[in-house]
């Protein structure tokens, strides 16, 4: 049994396909194929049963999936501990962060973190909170940047904590107010959030209960596009602050939203209680600490 087997035995499982599995991994189909066959092989049992298109977990298959996954954590902590032997001039930097307001928020930490550490290698994911908790969860991230967990599984340090505006067509009934609430909105369609955003769920909530269940306009990941959407007269879409600012542009206006003060955008970074930080990921944590708090708020 070889790492290389258990990884593309996980990540088959968690991609839900060899295809998927395969773009992940970055290698050929036929190459995770073979090496989920030679685990099979080494373990002496199946592991997957193929029903049409959907792949299930055998009973073997589960327990290899959960010590699996415990292994590959274990195999990283390892390889962290014996990097942070030497000095800051290397390592590795597994790094989740929010597809939502990455660039206005991350870019010139990103790049102030490569000039101050330029051999630390950073391996980069971006995805919703649900993605990024679940590659905390199983390793394969070191930190993520998430909404605030509730899940005490994590350990967190905060980061910002955005208000959010809605972004309305010119054209718009309500675009000539100065703020705006969820209610005055229950009959314009709202432009939502890939099922990976928490912040969907807030949202769905604070709308329940104001008494309302909102229109679906659409969903995406992408603020520009849906912000795109809205200049077309599809819709409102909700956008922290940082983000709605930097997506202003002709046909679109962006009002203040009066809402409950859980419907926030509070991004942290998130690691598994109690799992080994590597000096790469503290020296991250602090770069994020230098940042003032003002930045956010303006």
């Amino acid at each position: 049994m070889e790492f290389k087997q258990l990884r593309s035995f996980i990540e088959v499982v968690h991609c839900g396909g060899f295809t998927q599995a395969a773009k992940t991994l970055h290698i050929s189909q036929s190459a995770v194929s073979k090496q989920v066959a030679q685990l099979e092989q080494d373990v002496g049992q199946p592991l997957l049963e193929r029903q049409a298109s959907q792949l299930h977990l055998t009973a073997a298959g589960r327990i290899v999936l959960e010590r699996g996954e415990a292994l590959l954590r274990q195999r990283q902590a390892l390889l962290n501990e014996l990097d942070d032997l030497g000095q800051m001039g290397r390592g590795e930097l597994r790094l989740g962060l929010p597809m939502l307001g990455s660039d206005t928020l991350f870019a010139g930490l990103f790049a102030e973190y490569r000039r101050r550490y330029p051999n630390i290698t950073i391996q980069l994911l971006e995805g919703g909170s649900r993605n990024i908790e679940q590659a905390v969860a199983n390793g394969e991230l070191e930190l993520g940047g998430s909404l605030t967990p509730s899940d005490p599984a994590f350990e967190y340090q905060p980061f910002c904590n955005e208000p959010l505006d809605a972004m309305l067509a010119a054209g718009h009934e309500l675009a000539g107010l100065q703020q705006v609430s969820l209610k005055q909105l229950a009959q314009t369609p709202f432009l939502l959030y890939q099922r990976s955003f928490v912040l969907n769920d807030r949202l769905l909530k604070a709308c329940q209960q104001q008494g309302f269940t909102p229109i679906e306009g659409g969903r995406s990941g992408q603020a520009d596009f849906m912000v795109a959407l809205v200049a077309a007269g599809q819709g409102v879409v909700l956008l922290p602050r940082v983000v709605a600012k930097t997506l202003e542009r002709p046909g679109v206006v962006r009002l203040a939203l009066t809402a409950p003060a859980q419907l926030r955008w509070d991004i942290a970074f998130i690691w598994r209680r109690g799992a080994y930080l590597s000096r790469a990921a503290q020296a991250w944590l602090a770069l994020l600490r230098e940042q003032p708090p003002q930045a956010f708020n303006a």
